[in-house]
């Protein structure tokens, strides 16, 4: 069998919408029909994992199927390694998709070793920027890589000597603006010249949206529009950048979502 594709999404900034946006695209797989296991090394906030238990409470309560991945949190306590149980999940699905804490943590580093994606989530801002880069206060140029990029350089290694394969590390700029702005285009020029230099690819996020909070008591995604009320305009807008999102990340097979534009529950 093809071993499973690894998905780790990695920052070690909170409040970059790094546990949405893994929850998108682990329910966008499971929606195609792919086998999926989530796993959130966050022991302590769990957000993955409330997300997909608060999704797991809407199908009870509502009587409705959603396409929900097997989730669960890791336990250092239990003795095997995050790299024993991502070896273990990988066994059993064809992705497996890894939520990591917003700050400094060994087992988030060694997920990043076993990754093929590695995402890392940003805002729009030169403030979040400055995790993998420092900018000039001038120029607004790139004057040197910062301490995660030499972080993921790193992981980059490891992988490469565990299994001699590779990580595809993909800046994720999360909170979009929906208006053309100077301080965007700055960022976005900025970003584009970091990529150049360290090795990773841009693409686009989820936007500035409030659909993105107002869904996470009720663990639902924007596939899920059919069991949104009143689902309007923005919702479609917003469904349309998720789409774009999970294409951009260019995972194995993964073209054929969305090809039917319809909710994903019943």
């Amino acid at each position: 069998m093809p071993r499973a594709h690894i998905i780790v999404f990695a920052n070690e900034k909170g409040g970059t919408g790094k546990s949405t946006t893994a929850v998108h695209v682990a329910v966008a797989l499971a929606a195609q029909g792919r086998s999926v296991a989530a796993i959130d090394l966050d022991t302590r906030q769990r957000t993955m994992v409330r997300y997909l238990e608060n999704r797991a409470a809407t199908m009870r309560r509502d009587s409705v199927e959603l396409a929900t991945p097997r989730f669960e949190v890791f336990d250092p306590a239990r003795g095997d390694g995050i790299e024993d149980r991502i070896a273990a999940l990988a066994e059993e699905a064809e992705f497996v998709v890894v939520d990591t804490p917003g700050r400094d943590d060994p087992h988030a580093m060694k997920a990043a070793a076993r990754a093929d994606t590695l995402v890392t989530p940003i805002n729009d801002s030169f403030i979040d920027l400055d995790l993998i880069g420092q900018v000039d206060p001038e120029t607004y140029r790139i004057k040197r890589p910062s301490f995660y990029a030499e972080v993921v350089w790193d992981a980059r290694k490891a992988r490469a000597k565990s299994d001699g394969g590779t990580v595809d590390w993909v800046v994720l700029r999360n909170r979009l603006q929906h208006l053309e702005a100077k301080n965007m285009r700055r960022v976005g020029q900025a970003v584009d010249e970091l990529s150049k230099r360290v090795g990773f690819r841009v693409i686009p996020g989820l936007g500035e949206r409030v659909i993105y909070r107002e869904l996470f008591p009720r663990g639902l995604t924007l596939l899920d529009l059919g069991a949104i009320r009143e689902a309007g305009l923005s919702h479609v807008a917003a469904r349309q950048e998720l789409r774009e999102m999970v294409s951009g990340l260019e995972l194995p097979e993964a073209p054929t979502l969305f090809n039917r534009d319809r909710p994903a529950a019943a």
